[in-house]
């Protein structure tokens, strides 16, 4: 009778085939060695993804801080910065209230609870931002003061340092994509004493990236700053002309 043979003679049987494979055994799978496998792992969408979130972490950062200043023209972000005081906690104004714009020189502020209208109050007259609400029955109601051209000319020298902070955060951004495509570069030497030392190979991983691979993703990642650095320089060039339009 012919018997099946057991799993672990066809492993045994697969393994010396295995050993009969110059491919396989060029990559260090000779003997069904797990141990001494390479992985070969595409590294450029990873580094790109790595760029573009660190680029559009750069231009968040710049609308929020600019949210933040005052111009002549109403904005809900305006206020979100505020810290407010009540019952011996701190919290910013917007987890407290809903703001909105009733008119282009008109803020309304409404509590979720209608008993921290005073701690409100309190907290944007106390802001830098030289408001004055005054109470509307369970809301605030703050007019927007026209901009003196001294406040003016100090808030358009933020707007301009904002935007560099911002373009500096692109450009780290691709640096760092840069030195990433470098170090992805197989070296030189790499090759050289392929199949004269596997014995010694050990599981590792390598990039299967060329020189061409990386002069492409270089590209695509100077594209990318030109983009995100325009993208600053817009929100930046908008601001500046809503303060002196105010």
């Amino acid at each position: 009778m012919h018997e099946n043979p057991t799993l672990a003679q066809q492993n045994d049987h697969l393994t010396k085939l295995s050993g009969d494979d110059d491919d396989n055994d060029d990559l260090g799978v000779a003997n069904g060695d797990a141990g001494s496998r390479i992985e070969i792992v595409n590294i450029g969408p990873i580094i790109k993804s790595t760029a573009i979130s660190e680029m559009e972490a750069a231009i968040d950062a710049v609308s929020n801080e600019l949210s933040k200043l005052r111009t002549g023209r109403a904005s809900a972000g305006m206020l979100d910065h505020i810290i407010v005081e009540t019952g011996g906690v701190k919290m910013p104004l917007n987890r407290m209230a809903v703001v909105s714009v009733l008119d282009p020189k008109t803020l309304s502020v409404t509590p979720y609870n209608p008993n921290a209208l005073k701690e409100l109050e309190k907290a944007i007259v106390s802001s830098p931002l030289g408001l004055n609400p005054k109470p509307d029955g369970e809301r605030l109601i703050t007019a927007i003061p026209p901009m003196t051209k001294e406040h003016m000319q100090a808030v358009c020298k933020v707007v301009a340092k904002s935007c560099e902070d911002a373009k500096q955060r692109v450009r780290r951004a691709r640096q760092k994509a840069f030195d990433s495509i470098k170090k992805s570069l197989p070296k030189k030497s790499e090759g050289k004493n392929k199949g004269k030392d596997k014995e010694n190979i050990k599981a590792k991983t390598v990039s299967g990236f060329s020189s061409d691979d990386a002069k492409r993703l270089e590209k695509e990642v100077e594209e990318l700053t030109k983009k995100f650095t325009k993208s600053a320089e817009d929100i930046c060039k908008a601001k500046e002309k809503e303060i002196t339009s105010s």
